[in-house]
């Protein structure tokens, strides 16, 4: 069964941009509340927007949690750049990637994130 989760995109901590893989941010308040939730981790998906109504291949990731107990919910969406703080979209879970993992430096977790990033982009098809 695919998962959908709709929200209100945020402004992050700057992490995935520092990085060189900005992500849209989503409002987590009705997690809680969600009867089915995506696993922890990364997932390869696909994310919606409603305003311009575009859709854009996505390496989402769920966690890890906070101190009030809620995950993060960001993704990546290949080939987009733009400012769309404050609008709605869909995150749409395709397939689970992999696990979290602890990385010794910087540098390994960009490669981390390019090799996910390259298995969403063959993996994902829109």
């Amino acid at each position: 069964m695919e998962i959908k989760i709709r929200g209100t995109i945020g402004h992050g901590m700057g992490y995935g941009r520092a990085l060189g893989f900005p992500t849209v941010n989503l409002d987590r308040r009705g997690w809680s509340h969600r009867k089915e939730k995506p696993m922890l981790g990364i997932h390869a998906g696909v994310v919606y927007l409603m305003k311009s109504g575009r859709k854009y291949k996505a390496a989402i990731v769920i966690g890890p949690r906070d101190r009030k107990g809620l995950p993060k919910i960001e993704a990546h969406l290949l080939c987009f750049s733009g400012n769309v703080y404050g609008e709605k979209c869909e995150l749409s879970f395709k397939k689970f990637l992999r696990k979290f993992i602890s990385f010794s430096d910087t540098e390994a977790l960009k490669r981390q994130i390019a090799l996910d990033v390259a298995k969403v982009d063959d993996l994902i098809n829109i």
